[in-house]
């Protein structure tokens, strides 16, 4: 049946393919980029065949695939060109002086996180060590047979509950002004 799906959507992508090679490179503005779009528009549709509902209009579900892919990826983007704009550049300090490796302080912080992710409790530690593997929510999901959203929370709350544990190990203030129930219990 899956196959079936996915050879008439072969068929319908051949029929479009101009139109959205000629969107790809509207959106990206060069060859290579739209090539890359086209190529992941292409997969997302053959993969997500099933969604697609008999009786719309093809070319218009295709399209809007490959905007929301662009979308995606110029938000990665920026957010990217945004860490790397406002990261401390301390490069400097390494060329006035020789300096060594000191491992040790690096171990214990690990350590430290290792301890703290072994007490959270099952439900959020399991999702986040499978997160930390570098499965996407969705394969934590199925794996897990958990609803998406569910997961997407346990990750973000384990985090959370991460970042507080440990800023109470180090004495760190948190910050007071963060109303949220992790910041409120403990």
């Amino acid at each position: 049946m899956i196959y079936e799906i996915q050879n008439q959507m072969l068929s319908q992508l051949q029929r479009i393919q101009k139109t959205l090679q000629d969107v790809s490179f509207r959106l990206t503005g060069n060859n290579a980029d739209a090539e890359d779009l086209y190529q992941e528009t292409v997969l997302k549709i053959i993969t997500h065949a099933d969604k697609f509902k008999v009786g719309t209009n093809f070319k218009a579900w295709a399209v809007t695939i490959m905007r929301h892919i662009f979308i995606n990826n110029y938000r990665k983007r920026n957010r990217r060109r945004l860490l790397l704009e406002y990261a401390p550049n301390f490069s400097y300090l390494n060329a006035m002086q020789a300096s060594e490796e000191n491992p040790g302080e690096h171990n214990i912080t690990m350590q430290e996180i290792i301890r703290l992710v072994k007490k959270l409790p099952d439900d959020l530690r399991v999702p986040f060590l499978i997160m930390y593997q570098g499965y996407q929510y969705n394969e934590i999901a199925e794996y897990l047979e958990t609803p998406l959203g569910t997961i997407k929370s346990r990750i973000f709350f384990a985090r959370k509950r991460l970042q507080k544990e440990y800023l109470m190990l180090n004495h760190i203030p948190s910050n007071q002004n963060d109303k949220s129930p992790l910041n409120q219990a403990s």
